[in-house]
């Protein structure tokens, strides 16, 4: 059974700009857009956040939410070499390290490197170096594989740290809402609730059959994932590479319709491309670039590989639409795909692993 660790970054960005500047300390802050409402947010701090400031929001509504907030450019050069720092912290307990992000990664300390042994401890000891070396905070949660570690670091945010052991594994997801899963936007949710789904409990009601014909191959993930079973190992040579499509509009774009028909136009590129490669993929990444030259990313990361373009551009679509973009101008959009097939493969979980 393996010890896993998803450590992720509290309000990343954010917070190492209070850090680095005494002035943002204790006050609601946005990275990225600005003080006369265009441009979006890349990330809010905590005292934001209260008010409902949240990522992907356009200035405008966030000033609305928060009048006193304060802006300031991203920069990335800085969070980069603190993402760095953060990774050598990483390799004192194991080399079994996944980066999800600048902010967030996956460990397997089963076998760590000073023999401590407990993952909860090791944990603890990650967030206090990332404290005393770096000044910030990180959430941690600990379990027994990846989806469950994942969610467990969201549920005491900021500085939290959270164990699921297996006995606790099953009935923890019968309780949790699905719209806390990973994988479940707001266009599955939605299609979840209708169904009568708002717990994992709910969801186990369904059979896999049942699963796959409203959720296509999600609906397999969802149906293993619900009853603890996940046998996805932390992949340290996380495939980087990536097929993908974008383009720069003569005039910047602020209508969702002319949004969606150039995901479109990218979507088919995209799977053109993927399939003259003849390699397979099961992550799906939309870049969006503003007027103003911020930019933001959003991922959905499928357990089965993608099989057709209708697959790609359903899913470009919906991460389009989880944004609150309140017709902000867009100047340039990208849809890629990554996190290919391996020579080995990728097995399903197995139904018949227990966790408890």
């Amino acid at each position: 059974m393996r010890k896993i660790i998803h450590i992720d970054m509290d309000a990343f960005y954010a917070s190492v700009e209070q850090r680095d500047f005494p002035e943002f300390r204790g006050k609601p802050l946005a990275v990225g857009g600005s003080p006369d409402g265009r441009g979006v947010v890349a990330t809010a701090s905590y005292e934001a956040r209260k008010f409902g400031v949240k990522s992907a929001m356009s200035s405008r509504m966030a000033l609305q939410l928060c009048p006193d907030l304060l802006f300031t450019y991203p920069r990335f050069d800085v969070y980069k070499q603190v993402s760095n720092h953060i990774r050598t912290i990483f390799l004192r307990y194991t080399d079994i390290i996944e980066p999800l992000s600048l902010d967030e990664a996956f460990l397997d300390v089963t076998e760590d490197k000073l023999g401590i042994g407990s993952a909860l401890d090791i944990a603890r000891e990650i967030k206090e170096a990332i404290r005393e070396e770096l000044q910030l905070t990180a959430s941690a949660g600990v379990s027994v594989n990846k989806f469950v570690a994942k969610i467990a670091s969201d549920l005491q945010k900021p500085d939290g740290l959270t164990f699921i052991g297996p006995s606790k594994i099953v009935k923890f997801l019968e309780q949790l809402p699905v719209d806390k899963f990973f994988g479940v936007g707001k266009v599955t949710a939605k299609k979840m609730h209708q169904l009568g789904i708002f717990t994992g409990k709910d969801l186990k009601r369904f059979s896999e059959s049942e699963m796959i014909f409203h959720f296509g191959k999600s609906g397999k993930f969802f149906f293993h994932i619900v009853r603890g079973e996940d046998n996805r190992p932390v992949k340290p040579n996380r495939i980087s590479k990536s097929i993908g499509a974008e383009d720069t509009f003569e005039k910047d774009l602020r209508e969702l319709e002319d949004l969606r028909t150039e995901v479109i136009k990218l979507s088919a590129k995209v799977f053109n491309r993927l399939d003259k490669s003849g390699r397979k993929a099961k992550t799906i990444t939309l870049k969006v670039k503003f007027a103003d030259f911020t930019q933001i990313t959003r991922s959905k990361t499928m357990l089965d590989y993608f099989g057709s373009q209708q697959e790609i551009e359903h899913l470009a679509l919906e991460l389009l639409e989880n944004l609150d973009l309140q017709e902000i101008k867009i100047r340039l959009l990208g849809v890629t795909v990554s996190n290919f097939q391996t020579s080995e493969g990728d097995q399903l979980p197995n139904p018949q692993l227990k966790l408890f």
